[in-house]
């Protein structure tokens, strides 16, 4: 982030600096840290549950479903082999 200073006002910042034998931007970090300490935190929002995440699609197949369908996709496996 870039800010830009009226003249008048960048020579405040960089006299005050100089008083305090820091850099500008050390100047400008230590202000904007302590203000931010200050401040109140964002207030979080609240997760969504994922239950009935997929409710849309309907019920999920049933344990006997997800069976048969092993059964089926692993039917013949490893016959090809001598």
């Amino acid at each position: 982030m870039t800010i830009t200073l009226p003249i008048q006002e960048e020579a405040r910042l960089k006299a005050a600096a100089k008083a305090k034998g820091l850099s500008p931007e050390a100047l400008v970090r230590e202000a904007l840290d302590r203000f931010l300490s200050e401040a109140p935190a964002p207030p979080l929002k609240p997760k969504k549950s994922a239950y009935g995440l997929l409710a849309k699609y309907g019920p999920g197949p049933t344990e006997e479903e997800i069976d048969g369908n092993r059964r089926e996709m692993f039917r013949g496996f490893g016959e090809d082999l001598p």
